[in-house]
């Protein structure tokens, strides 16, 4: 099966890649219209201010303006309304792409997230989550400078550099002709800098990445960390991953360094060239000293927004890597997908579901030659409890992600009422199953709210009324603030039972036709797990349930138990029956008698 969610390195890496923001981009052609507006009348300002200086020079301090002052008076006024102008046009500029810069990456962010999050498993067998933080917060605050800064930079500069050309050719077109070779002769080696800058600023951005990827997965695993004494081990490791990262960015920094030295050096040594040639214009009274005095500044305009530009462009590149990066995520498409045009479940009945497994064969993506299912067939009847026992890795779990669709099998048919659960929405499908996984996950959040994940439109009375019927209300109660208490990341503040309980209250809040059970009472000692077997056994009136088993107790009381082994079943029956027929279940029964003082199977 190919890996379709795997984020995969470009062929080809250009500025080109920046066009895959633009529908970020377009719904906000009325805010990029009024900034362009205001970039216009703050460039147009700008380029005023030379003719100014030239005016002022030529007609204020020469034999014409020194009989009348009021020249001077009035150059200098229209000179401070030019100032006025480009003022406010900057300022309205400067809010209006900062504006678009907030707000593009706030929709870029929220697209990536709301788009990864739709992911099947399997992304995550590929992909770090401290790689796709990373993405979400360092990438996206480049596209940011970006949006909010270097476009307006870049098309500020580019209206300077056009009509500073423009206006050399004015002033002087045999000048100008000269400086714009010299000028030429600059952009090449900008050029080759350039795609050398936005290669390390890729790697850069890059080993950030796995940095961040590394300090997610060690902070999340704090307790392991400490209990084996690996801290200093760990922050060896994470240091060597930032001196790693720093190295990389060391090199972009000198790359762009040298591009920006390159470019300032060449530009204005071709500047002072042809000012040399200037000035000794004016002598030989080619030139007047206003003509000179307004090409100077023009030359200086033109060199100025060539020295930006090469610095937008260093921004221009580390955003392109950062676009690529994101619009990767974007572009990850989850092999589990809901139909196009959903089938519809038929009524509940007051039993629970009906679920058929037919011929039913799964591989993992990241393990292609190892079936964890094969041939596996199953008919489970509307209100029927399910054990599923059998040796670790023989499938069980397997089982119930197959059921979730979190993966899809390679062979084989799964219908729940009837219907192929891949002719249903994921919605809906995931919205008639229950699962009380092995791994309890608990949010940052109060107890209520944890609880209340379970159906987000339930009342406090239908939350507790959960709590009650998973052994959880009582616990909950002697909490600091009860069921507003804060429960820590990941629940760090409940037992292993405390959580466990937790996570079956949520589950029977949301009252789902099949209820799913992963080792749920596995954490629980034995009164607890007494007071949780009684309100999961109250919980099972009405619906189909299969548990993967490991206590005797569940076994015992289910209608049939399932023994998988190697990804396929090798007994069925009841207990009585198993026992009797001397195979894999009576050999793990008889292992758990007789090391458990609690029997339990595995």
């Amino acid at each position: 099966m190919t890996d379709t969610t795997t984020i995969k390195e470009p062929q080809k890496r250009s500025l080109a890649t920046l066009a895959g923001l633009i529908p970020f981009l377009s719904p906000y052609k009325r805010q990029f219209v009024l900034a362009g507006l205001a970039l216009i009348v703050a460039a147009g300002a700008t380029l005023a201010i030379p003719y100014a200086f030239r005016q002022m020079i030529d007609l204020g301090f020469g034999g014409k303006g020194i009989s009348n002052p009021t020249h001077i008076d009035l150059y200098f006024l229209a000179l401070f309304g030019v100032a006025c102008v480009m003022g406010v046009a900057a300022a309205a500029r400067f809010y209006m792409v900062s504006w678009l810069g907030e707000r593009v990456t706030a929709d870029l962010r929220s697209a990536v997230y709301s788009h990864v999050v739709t992911q099947s498993p399997q992304f995550f067998e590929t992909t770090k989550t401290g790689e796709v933080l990373s993405r979400l917060t360092a990438d996206t605050t480049l596209i940011q400078t970006l949006v909010g800064t270097s476009i307006s930079m870049a098309l500020r500069n580019g209206l300077l550099f056009a009509g500073g050309l423009i206006m050399l050719f004015v002033s002087s077109a045999k000048l100008s002709v000269i400086i714009i070779v010299m000028l030429a002769l600059v952009v090449l080696p900008i050029i080759m800098f350039g795609r050398r800058v936005r290669k390390l600023s890729r790697a850069s951005q890059d080993r950030v990445a796995d940095a961040s990827a590394m300090a997610g997965e060690i902070l999340n695993a704090m307790p392991t960390v400490q209990a084996y004494t690996h801290e200093t081990i760990e922050s060896q490791r994470f240091s060597g991953a930032i001196e790693h990262s720093f190295q990389t960015a060391l090199q972009r920094i000198r790359a762009r360094s040298l591009l920006t030295m390159m470019a300032i050096l060449l530009t204005f040594g071709a500047i002072v060239f042809v000012l040399w040639l200037g000035a000794h214009a004016v002598i030989q009274g080619r030139m007047s000293g206003g003509e000179l005095g307004q090409f100077i500044l023009y030359a200086a305009l033109v060199a100025s927004s060539i020295g930006a530009l090469s610095e937008v462009m260093g921004d221009t590149q580390r955003a392109a890597g950062a676009a690529e990066r994101l619009l990767e995520l974007l572009a990850a498409k989850s092999p589990v997908q809901s139909a196009s045009h959903p089938a519809a479940l038929p009524p509940r009945t007051a039993q629970g579901a009906a679920l058929i497994l037919d011929d039913v064969a799964f591989h993992y993506p990241s393990r292609p030659d190892t079936l964890s299912l094969t041939h596996f067939s199953l008919s489970i009847n509307p209100g029927e409890t399910i054990a599923i026992v059998g040796p670790s890795g023989a499938g069980k779990t397997t089982l119930f992600q197959l059921l979730m669709r979190f993966y899809d099998p390679q062979q084989g048919t799964i219908k729940l009422d009837g219907v192929d659960i891949k002719s249903l929405s994921l919605h809906t499908l995931r919205n008639a199953i229950g699962i009380v996984p092995q791994d309890t996950v608990i949010f940052s959040a109060n107890a209520m709210d944890n609880i209340r994940y379970g159906r987000v439109g339930a009342s406090d009375d239908e939350v507790i009324a959960a709590a009650k019927m998973a052994a959880a209300d009582e616990f909950i109660q002697r909490l600091p603030n009860g069921y507003q208490s804060f429960l820590g990341e990941r629940g760090v503040r409940l037992s292993g039972g405390q959580r466990q309980r937790i996570a079956i209250a949520r589950a029977l809040l949301k009252n789902p036709p099949l209820l799913l059970l992963d080792e749920a009472t596995s954490a629980l000692d034995a009164e607890s797990e007494r007071v949780v077997q009684g309100a999961l056994e109250a919980a099972m009136v009405g619906r189909t349930t299969l548990v993967i088993a490991h206590r005797l107790a569940t076994v015992q009381r289910a209608d049939r138990i399932i023994v998988l082994e190697h990804g396929h079943i090798v007994e069925t029956g009841t207990h009585a029956s198993l026992v009797a027929q001397g195979g894999l279940y009576a050999s793990l029964a008889a292992l758990q008698f007789n090391t458990d003082s609690q029997p339990s199977i595995r």
